[in-house]
Parts: C-alpha cells; sequence; structure tokens
C-alpha cells in the first residue's frame, strides 16, 4: 500500500477502492466458511457472518451477511479487545450472550493480526450451530434460563501458536450429539478466519512499519469519510422526540403482550434511541443483552442512509442506544435469550420504524411479516442423533411506490431456506407442502408481501420446538393500509402456540405459515 502524503488526504474515490478491498476480504471469508462447513445450517442456509475490526475493536467491514450477527459484533467487540492480552498465531472463541455473542448457537470466532509484532487489526465470523449442547434438539428451547439453552463458552483461546486446543475442542464436543459434524464446522470457521488474515495481511503489504502506518491512516480517512456521510444523512432528519409501542405475542411462558417501546430524539443530527418503558427482563428466553437491541436499531439507521455510506464504526458515532438494566431489552446473566436474538430483535426493528415514521413519512414502509419463525427439529437417538435448525421468510411492508415482496427473509435475518432435496436428504423429513400464502399480505394502495407455508412430515419420532411471532399481533399497516395475516403453527391441522414444543411421532405434519406484510396506503 502506498503512503498517503501527510497533506494530501485520500479522495472519494480511494477511499470506495479501500472499501471495496476491506469489504472483499470478509466476502472471501464467507465464501470460504460456507463451502468448507458441514451441516446444512452453515453451508445452505448460509447462517454465518464475517466482519474485520481495527485494533481497538472498532468495525471497518462487514460482507452483507447478517444483520443482527453484525451489528451485535460491532457494539460489543471494543469491550472483547480490551478485556484480554492478544498474542500471534491466536483465535478466541466465545457465544456468551452477556459477554459479546447473541444467542448460545452463535459461536463467535476471533483471530488478531499482528504485523512486525504489532497488532493491527481482527478478522472474526460467527456462525450458528444447530446443536450447541441444549437438551432439545436443534438447540433453540423453550428456556427459562441461559443454562438450559446449552453450552456456554465464554472468551477462550480455541487456537494458540497457530494450532487447535484439542482440550478445547474435544470438551465441547463431548456436549454435542454428533461430534464430526460439529468439529467440521468448527474448522471451517478457523479457515475462515485464516483466509481473513491472509487477504488483510495483502491488502496491507509486506508488514514494513510503512505499511502499518498507511492503513492506520487509511482506516481514520475512511471513518472520517463515513462519519461525514452519516452525519449528512442523519442532519436531513427533522429534529423532535417520536415514539411507537409494538409488542411480542409471548415469552413461550405464560407472559403475553411484552411492550416495546421506543422514543427517538433526534437534534441536529444527533439521535438517542431509548427503549425505557419496555417490558421488564422476563421468565422465557425472548430477553435480549443490550448488543442484539442496539443491532436493531443501527440497522434501521443503516437503512437510512446512502448505499455508498461505508459499514464502520464512523457511520454510527453519532447515535446512542438506551435501555434499562434488566428490562427485556437490557436482561442480567442468566435470563435465557434464545428467541431474543431472533424474534425480540425483529420487533426493535419494528418499533424503531414506527417512531421514525413520526418523522419522515412515506420512507418508512409498513410492518413486515416480524418473525424469523425458526422451527428446531431433532432427534436424542443413541443410534442415529439429528438437529435441524431453520428459519423461514414471509411478506414483506409495502411503500408508498410499491408493493411489498412476498416470501421473503426481513430485516434481522438474510439466510436461505434449507432446498427440500437437502433436508430430505440429511433427515428422515418430508416436505408436502413448500408455497407462498396467498392473500396474506395486508391490502391497501400497495398490497403487502405475501408469507410462505412450510409443512414437514415426520417419518420418524422427532422433537419439535417452534420459536415465532406475529401469530396475535399482525404487522401493522401504514397511511390507511391493511394490516397482514398473522401467522399459524399446526401439527396435522391442529392449532399450536406460538412458541411451543413436543414430540411428534411418524406419520405426522407440522406447518408453519408465516405472517404477511402490512399494506400502505387506503385502497383506491
Amino acid at each position: 500500500m502506498t503512503t498517503p502524503a501527510s497533506n494530501s488526504p485520500a479522495d472519494a474515490i480511494e477511499l470506495a477502492i479501500f472499501a471495496s478491498r476491506i469489504t472483499a476480504v470478509c466476502e472471501e471469508m464467507g465464501a470460504s466458511l460456507a463451502q468448507a462447513a458441514f451441516s446444512p445450517n452453515i453451508r445452505d442456509r448460509l447462517d454465518y457472518s464475517c466482519a474485520v475490526f481495527d485494533a481497538r475493536g472498532r468495525l471497518c467491514a462487514q460482507a452483507a451477511h447478517i444483520p443482527v450477527h453484525l451489528g451485535s459484533m460491532a457494539y460489543a467487540m471494543a469491550d472483547i479487545v480490551a478485556a484480554r492480552e492478544w498474542a500471534p498465531g491466536e483465535m478466541i472463541a466465545l457465544n456468551d450472550p452477556y459477554l459479546g455473542g447473541t444467542h448460545l448457537p452463535d459461536v463467535t470466532l476471533i483471530a488478531p493480526l499482528f504485523v512486525a509484532d504489532e497488532l493491527v487489526a481482527f478478522v472474526a465470523n460467527r456462525a450458528h450451530h444447530a446443536d450447541i449442547g441444549a437438551d432439545s434438539p436443534g438447540s433453540m428451547p423453550l428456556s427459562k434460563s441461559l443454562d438450559d439453552e446449552g453450552l456456554v463458552i465464554a472468551p477462550v483461546a480455541l487456537v494458540t501458536l497457530d494450532t487447535i486446543d484439542e482440550s478445547v475442542l474435544g470438551g465441547w464436543l463431548e456436549h454435542l450429539r454428533n461430534p464430526p459434524i460439529a468439529r467440521g464446522d468448527f474448522s471451517a470457521q478457523i479457515a475462515a478466519n485464516r483466509i481473513g488474515l491472509w487477504r488483510l495481511s495483502a491488502l496491507i503489504g509486506e508488514g514494513e512499519a510503512a505499511d502499518v502506518e498507511a492503513f492506520e491512516t487509511r482506516l481514520a480517512e475512511y471513518n472520517d469519510y463515513a462519519r461525514k456521510l452519516a452525519a449528512s444523512a442523519l442532519g436531513a432528519l427533522p429534529n423532535g422526540s417520536y415514539r411507537f409501542t409494538d409488542v411480542l405475542d409471548d415469552d413461550g411462558q405464560g407472559n403475553h403482550d411484552l411492550t416495546i417501546a421506543c422514543r427517538i430524539d433526534i437534534d441536529a443530527g444527533r439521535v438517542r434511541v431509548d427503549f425505557s418503558g419496555s417490558a421488564d427482563q422476563t421468565a422465557g428466553n425472548v430477553n435480549c443483552p443490550l448488543s442484539v437491541t442496539a443491532a436493531g436499531a443501527l440497522y434501521v439507521f443503516r437503512c437510512l442512509m446512502p448505499a455508498q455510506v461505508p459499514a464502520c464504526a464512523g457511520a454510527f458515532e453519532d447515535i446512542e442506544i438506551s435501555a434499562p438494566d434488566g428490562s427485556l431489552l437490557n436482561a442480567r446473566y442468566p435470563r435465557a435469550v434464545a428467541a431474543g436474538n431472533v424474534e425480540t430483535s425483529q420487533r426493535v426493528v419494528d418499533a424503531v420504524l414506527g417512531a421514525l415514521a413520526e418523522a419522515v413519512g412515506d420512507r418508512i414502509p409498513a410492518a413486515s411479516h416480524g418473525s424469523m419463525n425458526n422451527v428446531a427439529l431433532g432427534s436424542h437417538r443413541s443410534d442415529a442423533p439429528w438437529d435441524y435448525y431453520e428459519t423461514m421468510g414471509g411478506g414483506l411492508g409495502a411503500g408508498p411506490n410499491r408493493a411489498g415482496a412476498s416470501g421473503v427473509q426481513a430485516h434481522m435475518t438474510n439466510t436461505l431456506n434449507t432446498p427440500v432435496e437437502v433436508l430430505e436428504r440429511h433427515f428422515p423429513l418430508r416436505m408436502r407442502r413448500y408455497a407462498l400464502r396467498r392473500d396474506s399480505g395486508g391490502a391497501g394502495a400497495q398490497h403487502g408481501g405475501d408469507g410462505l407455508v412450510r409443512e414437514i412430515e415426520f417419518l420418524d419420532e422427532a422433537s419439535y420446538t417452534v420459536l415465532a411471532e406475529r401469530r396475535r399481533h399482525a404487522p401493522w399497516g401504514r397511511a390507511g393500509g391493511a394490516p397482514g395475516k398473522v401467522g399459524e403453527n399446526r401439527l396435522d391441522g391442529e392449532p399450536l402456540e406460538p412458541k411451543c414444543s413436543g414430540i411428534a411421532q411418524a406419520g405426522q405434519r407440522l406447518s408453519i405459515a408465516s405472517a404477511g406484510g402490512g399494506g400502505y396506503g387506503e385502497r383506491r
């Protein structure tokens, strides 16, 4: 890398090229992870995220992977970096939601990059493991505490001096139902970080001091550029205080209509998002660590910024996020959080969008289906254990000039479905129906998108867990548009609760119908 002259800062074109190159590091990490992973959840559904951070843990770049992964990593990484002494050739693993994770299935691997004995940057990836040791197959149980959700990994060195610590990995594998699959996925995560370190080293240069200085100077200019672009976008928002309240259906433990309250204060481009008034932490697993709450809020403001704003720390410097300690959105250890990451984060997005609708009107669409529609299946059989985890799309909310898309993921997730061929090949399951749920989108001048129906037949006895939302409270419409239809969970046609678990026998069928998106505008 050529060292920029001190009186000649990079121009926008140079910074755009730099942004593309550092983002490409993340994208190649992701491609490597998908190709090397063993489990369908990572290999086929692409349930992972990759990012680059500077030496202080500030976000430098991310691929267009999963917003809830990336936003929470960006929010928590600085504390993770500051909490330990880093050494060359190591990789730190963690999944503890109260120490920088999201929920236990998402295991993060962080690798430092040293150049000439100087800590320069970090690469990291986060991947969802369908089995992380919970008693319930799929490791998404109707839990009441963090310990119910599986293996809790506080930050620990999985790799030391470029060698896997078998005592650490072996200790984890003892808790898992299919150790060879898990070992393959962890190895894929390690390989992805090694690819990232290699490519980032090439971007910096040959490792001489001048190259490192140039990289750090360019990073500083890059963050300043992002801050200026973001400030321009945020400065266009009208000053004022805006509020919105939405609710979660339930927590799976008998508590219903849990409030998500959002207040946004905007003052000359500085934004404060406050979730005071939200429900207290609850008995079920819809609680969030603050990092997940922040991920939902930051995602919305990123959507309001121009596409060319780099997704780095500088873009979010003027946004402050808070939630009361001990609340649903800033829970205390050891509250259960398995569904907070996947379901509550979606409602955080809805609440922030609803508040911003007061400020920016038709830039905000109607509510989307508002759930990741989580389905976890599996068997404890010692001769043939298996774990399957799936999320489903639904209908997007319509906007003033467009109808909502149908049958797609929304907001905080960006995964694919498991292809039917893969599902039926690897698991004792048969897909009986996979279709759009016609007319489930809300009516209006612009129609909300339709949800999906996915009906799975069990070919052998297996357990099931469903963690879903928008089964009682419909996705709202905007500007006179009708709400979308609520989703449904059924076993052999009989209704199930939004969050439920049980044992299914061979021949029974589990049907998940996701909600439609809200409509926009009065129907002409």
